[in-house]
């Protein structure tokens, strides 16, 4: 049996070449990292603001947000999913995505002082395959509807009768 012999370059391009195919591109999956609890920057008690539902109204259209203790949630509109990222004083700051046409983005909040509504800006970081969308976000006002701390019965308090 005859061994062929290989030049070092031969050996280093095909190298590059399985380095290649081992990188090449694969169908666009969502780049939506699911939250996982505690990994905000947040501290707990700040997060309470945020837990409950939430309305979410652009130009005439209002949207239900339910959002858990660490302000990550879903809402209905094209299977929709929220993921805050940060909340620095009246500061809120995130992410969305929506399953159903592939979309996604980030958004931001300027919360009133009682952490009960806010006007906000939301954009885009990817519609469909397209990493580097250029069509424009919008505005829009958030008010809390409900928080979750309300359901919840307050320790020593008489049922009203």
């Amino acid at each position: 049996m005859k061994l062929k012999r290989l030049s070092f370059l031969s050996i280093c391009v095909g190298a590059l070449v399985l380095q290649a195919c081992s990188h090449a591109p694969r169908p666009q999956e969502a780049s939506w990292a699911e939250p996982v609890s505690g990994e905000i920057s947040l501290h707990r008690a700040e997060h309470a603001v945020l837990a409950g539902e939430w309305e979410y109204e652009e130009s005439g259209m209002v949207v239900p947000l339910r959002l858990d203790r660490f302000g990550n949630g879903s809402y209905d509109f094209k299977d929709g999913r929220f993921r805050t990222d940060v909340l620095t004083d009246h500061r809120w700051a995130g992410a969305w995505a929506q399953r159903e046409n592939d979309r996604e983005g980030g958004f931001e909040i300027t919360l009133s002082p009682d952490y009960s509504e806010g006007e906000g800006r939301w954009w885009y970081t990817r519609i469909e395959s397209d990493a580097a969308p250029t069509k424009a976000g919008g505005t829009f006002h958030v008010m809390k509807v409900q928080s979750i701390v309300e359901n919840q019965p307050v320790p020593g308090a008489r049922a009203s009768q």
